[in-house]
């Protein structure tokens, strides 16, 4: 079916995290149980995904694997999944393959970008793409894996790096493999 994200919004300027988090938590609760049963009645299912608050958007709320998991695990639906977004919870909290191993059952979508410059998975940088879908795949994941970066020239120049990790696994460019 199809996904949406749901986004959590950000705390209010002049205002310290901490003081309204209570509050902020409970609202996205609720909101998320409203837009949850609403989906649910078009066999939809909703997102949410943390997004770093270090470099991306210092004030948005919804900052990380752990968070998201403890408020999906309140509004309690099961239309309700982590959208991980691996660029995110790098800068946040490293540790990707536990963090992978430990929210997979909640896991309804993943994105990708190499860390620190958010280009293509083979650019330099912090992550070992190869690795990460080889844990995927040995995880059962069967979604599709968006490609949320910016690339360093242009669109097809950006997905050669799509092409050389197909032909290592012995499979022709464009195949059904997601």
């Amino acid at each position: 079916g199809c996904r949406i994200h749901l986004m959590a919004g950000r705390v209010p300027l002049g205002t310290d995290r901490a003081a309204v988090a209570s509050e902020m938590e409970t609202t996205f609760i609720e909101n998320l149980r409203y837009a949850a049963d609403l989906l649910a009645q078009e066999d939809m299912t909703g997102l949410v995904e943390p997004i770093n608050n270090r470099i991306t958007d210092p004030r948005y709320f919804l900052n990380t694997p752990h968070q998201a998991a403890a408020i999906l695990e309140k509004v309690g639906r099961p239309n309700l999944k982590l959208q991980l977004d691996l660029f995110h919870c790098q800068i946040m909290d490293g540790n990707l393959s536990h963090n992978l191993e430990t929210y997979f059952p909640l896991i309804g979508h993943i994105q990708i970008a190499q860390v620190p410059g958010r280009h293509e998975p083979d650019s330099s940088g912090e992550l070992n793409f190869p690795y990460i879908f080889e844990l995927l795949e040995s995880l059962g994941y069967t979604g599709y894996v968006g490609c949320e970066y910016a690339p360093k020239k242009d669109t097809l120049e950006g997905l050669g790096w799509l092409r050389s990790y197909w032909e290592s696994r012995g499979l022709q460019h464009g195949g059904t493999s997601k």
